[in-house]
């Protein structure tokens, strides 16, 4: 048998990471995909299904901020974290076909799914790092990348398990991440992967003390500001604007248009300055969503400006992370990067909770100019952070 070279190690870990990344995180979206056909049948309102999302945010942010008190991405073993969160989030989906659509008890379990999920992005996130050697970018590019796939499943599930209805996409998304959390035991780690620190609380702060981790962060959450509002009701949009509800493989399109920016947004950073990337990516992204409400009575070119706007609208979101783990003390990447998404997905539940609400009493066309505002306000963070990111070099 020939020797494994570590590029060989690396390819083959990096491809199962994103696998596993992309069963798990078809969880996420499954109320949202669930939401059309439950509306349909009457059995949630358009408030109600606002929550059916914002519990998965609310119960992330929870989740994250006991992991990175705790520094638990730092101080356990990041495989087997990443797969009992894994298997916690596929049992709580699963469950959700057991009890009412949008009772109490559906709002808990997409709650626990989400809190599950801080056990799964950011370890993928610092585990996909411990591979860098000059190409970081396009390594959390694939991480996303896969990130955004897994986002965009479930709105297919339903067209490929429709015969059990609004249940469809619970139980698909319940079975992938089970078996997204088996497939990441076949990742093995690189040679950069950090020392188990000591529990240390107070290294949460660095976050803010340190200048350049304060503009990732204020980038980050600009970009958060857009991202899963514009995920979650897109679909809503496109189907008022062509007419009708059968719009899931188009939203599945738009949503991973996404993969491919985030890998593309990845290797032109890792040759340029990844926070100017960043800063060009929230600009098309922020101009998309100011202009396309307008668009409506002109179906194929609303529907032209949302692909261009899945394609933006996170190819940026690598960037924010590759910037925390080059700026962040080696020991605790796991903890900056968990802190950062703590508070960028507590953004995200507000967002998705206030679009709604801007929708029904200003139009699709003001809701989501607002939601322009984040990545704009970001990109000027992220083109201020520039000269402070140490100097990148070409992959090897």
């Amino acid at each position: 048998m020939g020797r494994v070279t570590e590029s060989d190690g690396k390819a083959r870990s990096l491809a199962v990471l994103c696998v596993a990344v992309a069963l798990t995180l078809s969880v996420w979206f499954a109320g949202t995909a669930a939401v059309p056909r439950l509306l349909a049948d009457g059995l949630v309102t358009p408030g109600r299904a606002a929550w059916l999302t914002a519990a998965v945010q609310l119960g992330f942010v929870a989740g994250t901020l006991v992991s990175a008190v705790l520094s638990l991405a730092d101080r356990r073993d990041p495989r087997r974290l990443f797969m009992a969160s894994a298997l916690v989030a596929a049992a709580a989906t699963l469950a959700q076909t057991l009890v009412a659509p949008s009772g109490a008890a559906a709002l808990a379990l997409r709650f626990v799914a989400g809190a599950a999920m801080a056990g799964v992005y950011p370890v993928g996130m610092k585990l996909a790092a411990s591979w860098s050697r000059g190409d970081l970018g396009v390594l959390i590019g694939l991480l996303v990348g896969a990130l955004t796939l897994g986002s965009a499943l479930p709105h297919l599930i339903p067209t490929l398990l429709g015969g059990i209805g609004w249940r469809a996409a619970y139980l698909g998304a319940g079975i992938l991440a089970a078996l997204g959390g088996l497939t990441i035991l076949a990742f093995r780690a690189g040679p950069l992967m950090g020392a188990r620190p000591p529990f240390r609380p107070s290294q949460m702060l660095e976050a803010w003390r340190n200048p350049g981790l304060r503009l990732a962060n204020i980038g980050y959450l600009g970009h958060m500001w857009e991202l899963y509002a514009m995920w979650a009701w897109i679909g809503l949009f496109l189907a008022m604007v062509l007419g009708h509800a059968g719009v899931g493989p188009l939203v599945f399109g738009v949503v991973a248009a996404g993969a491919i920016g985030s890998v593309l947004a990845g290797l032109v950073a890792d040759r340029w300055n990844r926070a100017r990337v960043a800063a060009g990516c929230m600009v098309v992204s922020g101009c998309c969503a100011l202009v396309i409400g307008a668009t409506a009575p002109w179906p194929m070119l609303a529907l032209a400006i949302a692909f261009v706007w899945g394609f933006a609208v996170v190819a940026d979101s690598a960037q924010f992370s590759a910037c925390v783990v080059s700026l962040s003390p080696p020991d605790y990447v796991g903890t900056m990067l968990t802190v950062q998404t703590s508070m960028g997905f507590l953004l995200t539940a507000v967002m998705i909770g206030v679009l709604p609400w801007m929708m029904a009493t200003l139009g699709f066309a003001a809701a989501f100019a607002l939601l322009g505002i984040g990545p704009l306000v970001g990109a000027v963070a992220m083109w201020r952070l520039a000269p402070m990111l140490p100097r990148q070099s070409l992959p090897r």
